[in-house]
């Protein structure tokens, strides 16, 4: 599998058909197990089991619908009155995470409106505070806990 700068974790892989499958605790089901895949599952997992994140506030590729078009993100956080706290954009370990990657959450953020975006590649993790009275982002030096975005 491929090396990240995150915490190893145990996860339950099958083959089938000769493709590799990966569990995902969050979603209940086998989900093929790309190089990005192996990322979210790695990242949910640590801010789950380091960050405090509660599971049950975590959704997995959450659809939302921006200028009439279909878009899906890859997480969402929640708060605990249900109302949308973070979205967490990742990539593939080989992507190198621009501007752009930062604008694709930005749009997606268009719709849900939260305070929060933590970006990852697996290699490199990025978290900040939305500043839309000043169209800027105020980034932490790590990804913080949960109870901290409260």
């Amino acid at each position: 599998m491929w090396q990240l700068n995150l915490p190893e974790y145990i996860f339950r892989i099958k083959i089938q058909n000769n493709k590799e499958y990966i569990f995902d605790n969050q979603r209940k089901k086998f989900v093929l197990c790309t190089p990005e895949e192996w990322v979210r599952q790695h990242f949910i997992r640590f801010l789950i089991a380091e960050k405090n994140y509660p599971a049950s506030f975590i959704a997995i590729e959450k659809q939302i619908e921006v200028n009439g078009l279909r878009k899906r993100c890859d997480a969402v956080v929640y708060n605990p009155k249900y109302e949308p706290l973070a979205i967490i954009e990742l990539k593939a370990p080989q992507i190198q995470l621009s501007q752009a990657t930062f604008d694709q959450a930005a749009v997606y953020n268009s719709k849900l409106k939260v305070d929060y975006l933590l970006i990852s590649n697996g290699l490199d993790h990025f978290a900040c505070k939305v500043d839309t009275l000043n169209s800027r982002y105020a980034f932490f030096e790590n990804i913080p806990d949960y109870n901290s975005l409260l």
